[in-house]
């Protein structure tokens, strides 16, 4: 079953029981847009804004979450993988042996050339390759769903509960449907809510005519 609330899912997961999820696999933001956006224009992070339509709006949503937030993460699941986990320097004392990179194939110096993810595991770390340059964007943050088809075959088991803070795009959403994962997943932006929904309900009617 995959569910894509429309809603806050810090709220959520307060009403959560204990490990409700065996796999959380997260994207939140990592603040570098608010932090950019003073007095109504940019101050460094000059390539971060070709990504956003409407700055303003990009800057309002990328906010770092509170502690709060990651203590209910590993409240509500038994394993977590916390993509940007380079900006969140508290999570480091829970462990993170098995850090995950992502090497974007990026030919560009000026920008990220991988991206790092936190993990709970005690595992050694590892690297996925993929260029995400060609794909359509509809989320600024947005990841492939091959990453994501990745991350289950090597964390995931058969029969896991997978819970999505921030579904951003619905890459997750896509993969968990291929490989057959249960997912709850909450999105607390109504337009891309709706664009991730709308990817997402295209996504499995086209895998069901193969």
């Amino acid at each position: 079953m995959i569910n894509l609330h429309l809603g806050d899912s810090l709220q959520a997961m307060r009403e959560m029981a204990t490990d409700t999820y065996e796999l959380a696999i997260v994207d939140p933001p990592y603040g570098m847009g608010h932090k950019a956006w003073q007095g109504g224009q940019w101050s460094g992070h000059k390539t971060l804004p070709m990504f956003m339509k409407d700055r303003k709006k990009g800057a309002e949503w990328d906010i770092a979450p509170d502690i709060e937030y990651f203590q209910q993460l590993r409240r509500v699941s038994k394993n977590q993988i916390i993509w940007g986990g380079n900006y969140f320097p508290s999570i480091w004392q829970h462990g993170g042996r098995c850090v995950i990179a992502w090497d974007k194939c990026q030919p560009w110096p000026n920008f990220s050339q991988i991206e790092l993810a936190w993990t709970s595991y005690n595992k050694p770390a590892k690297l996925f390759k993929f260029d995400n340059r060609y794909s359509g964007k509809i989320h600024p943050t947005q990841k492939p769903v091959q990453l994501y088809q990745w991350l289950l075959d090597q964390f995931a088991k058969p029969g896991d509960r997978i819970i999505d803070t921030h579904l951003g795009s619905g890459s997750i959403a896509c993969a968990c449907y291929d490989s057959g994962y249960a997912l709850d997943a909450w999105e607390l932006d109504p337009e891309y809510h709706a664009k991730a929904v709308a990817r997402y309900t295209e996504y499995s009617r086209q895998t069901k005519l193969f």
